[in-house]
């Protein structure tokens, strides 16, 4: 008896003893989020932009309406019209080159911007300076000095990403600064339009993305950058969409090294193939895009390709539609073969055509095809209200232009986003916006300025 007692009382003093760890086991706290989350979010920065607007402005409306005199605005002696306010938006970023200060963000956040202040993790605030923006990817790169080091992350590998992988968003939603989301890859290659612009083979992931957080990093596990949080589809819960950083890493390079981005070009004209023409090109089942026209000296005329001919591929990626194929064509770069898969003749066939710099002599005769206009530097010979712009010497009689109202001596101050200041802005605007569906050229006559919606329309061959 007295023997079983003692042994109880040595197990009872034994379990006081031992660690209680023995018995419970701990798990770590430390998971990999944390530590990416760590390592990446010195490299998050909060970007505050500050706009200007007059009163009466709206330089991107759309308008309707048959008649010149439906795009209107205020007229240039307006009291109010010279009246500015202030805006300001919030937005993330990431240093991605700690040496020379570069930022990558979205190209929205910064749109406009006439002071763009970075606020880093330690609460220092600096003034940015835009290297370059690029509306199309809605990418933008800023740099920032700083007398003390920069921290910066570490570019990831987007194309071998998994559906359903981990992934970890950091952005300043509602000026929140680092504020940390998690979810999964949700799908790949995804597309979706915003007002009038498609975006393809995007990311798409279920942590939680809001306003603020456009232009921060999407990280793998790893804590490597894989995509710039860019964009929440407003009709649903749990949607969100990220740039590819494979994608957005020959935009970087183009924007800090042109500041712009620098587009190839092969010459061709394309358009959608609806199922009626699918089946006289007996090409039902299959996808693709239309040649309607091969500009002279291009490089696909030299490369073979016909009126005629169906783009269906582009280096094995299927074509499925007009915007999809330049926006295949501009993840490319001057001096890259294209590998292109032709319907031609009821057969497939490959064609090699080496992508160059487009030459800017030919804008000229582009822009009469586009706009049936052509333009001169401002003189004395017109009544000039401006300093800035360019004056409408030629106009084709059937184009859209005419039939609307426009005349000789009106005068083109703006298209799209670029100013023009002389006929050297005019034709790198034509040539950067040649590929698009449409743009809006602001115009000017005596004081008034108006806005028209000008859609491309190429003739076929």
């Amino acid at each position: 008896m007295l023997n079983k007692i003692n042994k109880k009382l040595l197990l009872f003093f034994i379990f006081l003893y031992i660690p209680q760890n023995v018995f419970c086991e701990e798990y770590s706290r430390e998971t990999p989020i944390v530590k990416a989350v760590r390592k990446v979010s010195p490299a998050v920065v909060n970007i505050s932009s500050e706009y200007e607007i007059k009163r009466g402005e709206n330089p991107f409306s759309q308008f309707g309406g048959d008649s010149f005199f439906d795009f209107f605005f205020k007229d240039f002696f307006d009291p109010g019209y010279n009246r500015k306010y202030k805006r300001s938006s919030l937005g993330s970023g990431v240093i991605i080159d700690g040496k020379r200060g570069f930022i990558l963000t979205n190209a929205h956040v910064i749109s406009k911007a006439t002071n763009i202040t970075v606020i880093l993790k330690d609460e220092r605030e600096l003034t940015a300076q835009i290297i370059g923006s690029d509306p199309a990817s809605d990418l933008a790169v800023l740099r920032i000095s700083s007398n003390k080091s920069l921290p910066a992350i570490e570019m990831g590998n987007s194309d071998d990403l998994m559906i359903g992988e981990t992934v970890i968003a950091i952005g300043n939603p509602f000026g929140f600064s680092n504020t940390v989301t998690t979810g999964v890859i949700s799908a790949l290659n995804r597309n979706f339009r915003i007002d009038d612009n498609e975006f393809q083979d995007f990311i798409q992931t279920d942590a939680s993305i809001n306003p603020g957080n456009s232009g921060g990093p999407l990280l793998n596990i790893n804590g490597e950058l894989i995509g710039i949080n860019t964009a929440i589809y407003a009709k649903a819960q749990g949607i969100g969409f990220a740039i590819p950083i494979n994608k957005a890493k020959r935009i970087i390079s183009d924007l800090i090294s042109h500041g712009e981005v620098v587009e190839p070009w092969i010459g061709l004209h394309v358009q959608d193939i609806d199922e009626r023409l699918a089946e006289y090109l007996n090409i039902s089942g299959k996808r693709g895009v239309i040649v309607k026209k091969v500009e002279e000296g291009s490089p696909a005329k030299q490369a073979g390709v016909k009126y005629g001919d169906v783009v269906l591929a582009i280096k094995n990626k299927s074509i499925r539609s007009s915007s999809e194929y330049n926006n295949v064509i501009r993840d490319y770069s001057p001096g890259d073969r294209l590998e292109m898969q032709i319907w031609r003749n009821n057969k497939e066939e490959t064609i090699y055509v080496k992508a160059i710099d487009f030459p800017i002599s030919m804008a000229k005769n582009i822009a009469f095809d586009l706009f049936g206009i052509e333009v001169q530097n401002l003189s004395s010979k017109y009544k000039i209200y401006t300093k800035e712009g360019v004056v409408i010497s030629k106009l084709n009689r059937y184009s859209y232009l005419a039939k609307i109202g426009v005349r000789p001596g009106d005068i083109i101050r703006q298209i799209d986003e670029i100013k023009i200041k002389d006929k050297d802005d005019f034709e790198k605007a034509i040539a950067k916006y040649r590929t698009k569906e449409s743009v809006v050229i602001l115009l000017q006559r005596d004081n008034r300025l108006y806005n028209i919606n000008v859609k491309f329309q190429y003739e076929m061959e």
